[in-house]
């Protein structure tokens, strides 16, 4: 009970901390309920279930909470940087970029459209945001958010754009330019971090590692079997030609978790790319190939 009551204390804290973004009293009330029942073991965190969680007779007040009430989203988000690295904070830490489908049904929800969702696994009619998290020793959190607008679907359709309320500034991005914006304010707001990582669609295009290299940020960012790379005697390759040249001798095996069925186990490769670089950096190419214990790639 003691734990519990300190949860309580800590969970008033962070609310006292935001309210201050809220412009009515009431909607700071409602706010802080909002947070309670995100954290109730609830099915789905929808309007009804949140309501009902809550102690109220219906989803309204949630719904004009999050599509009409008076408080700026952006400078919470900031709170919660800031919240977030105040407990987390760790010069190792590590940035991660990602985006995930929230599949829906319809068309009027902002973002809506027949796109890939990486939750389903297929093209499915969903919203897509881009997520920035903070993985540190002590833990990890999100500390940005983005959504992505399909271009002719949404960025280039005024009707839609007016009736769903997007603003005017809200300009078609692709993914790793969002991802950019997101990690140029947590650079500029000092987040401790030592990389920044996130799988191909922010590696394959090349503008967003280019643009981590300017500012001598060290990142991990994957690419496609297909990505053509320059090997150390300044030939083109295909990654996947690179991986199957590598030598028996340069790989090597390394545990990177536990999985649902044991430990997950990799094979490891890495060698030099001779691109150009600032002093004391350098660029590597990092493969990696799961493989049965016992047996390794040749």
């Amino acid at each position: 009970m003691e734990q519990v009551g300190l949860w309580k204390e800590r969970l008033k804290e962070l609310h006292d901390r935001i309210s201050p973004r809220f412009v009515r009293p009431e909607v700071r009330a409602r706010a802080g309920r909002y947070l309670c029942g995100l954290l109730e073991p609830v099915e789905r965190r929808n309007g009804w279930q949140l309501a009902e969680a809550t102690g109220e007779r219906s989803p309204d007040g949630v719904q004009r909470l999050l599509n009409g009430a008076r408080w700026d989203a952006e400078e919470v988000r900031d709170d919660l940087r800031d919240y977030v690295i105040e407990h987390l904070g760790d010069p190792e830490a590590v940035l991660v970029v990602d985006e995930t489908g929230f599949l829906k049904k319809g068309e009027k929800s902002v973002g809506v459209a027949r796109q890939y969702s990486g939750t389903a696994g297929k093209v499915e009619n969903c919203q897509i945001g881009v997520f920035l998290a903070y993985a540190a020793p002590h833990g990890r959190a999100f500390i940005d958010r983005a959504l992505y607008l399909p271009e002719e679907e949404w960025a280039e359709d005024e009707a839609r754009r007016e009736g769903a309320g997007v603003p005017e500034e809200a300009e078609f991005a692709t993914k790793g330019a969002l991802a950019k914006a997101m990690l140029s304010r947590a650079l500029e707001a000092g987040v401790p971090a030592k990389w920044v990582t996130g799988d191909e669609v922010y590696g394959n295009g090349g503008k967003l590692r280019r643009w981590l290299q300017e500012r001598e940020r060290a990142y991990v960012l994957a690419v496609s079997r297909s990505h053509p790379l320059t090997d150390v005697f300044f030939e083109r390759k295909r990654a996947e030609e690179v991986v199957a040249e590598a030598p028996h001798e340069a790989w090597g095996r390394v545990e990177v978790g536990a999985g649902s069925k044991g430990p997950r186990v990799y094979d490891w490769a890495r060698a030099r790319l001779p691109y150009e670089c600032g002093e004391g950096w350098s660029q590597l190419v990092s493969m990696a190939a799961g493989a049965p214990l016992g047996k390794r790639p040749g």
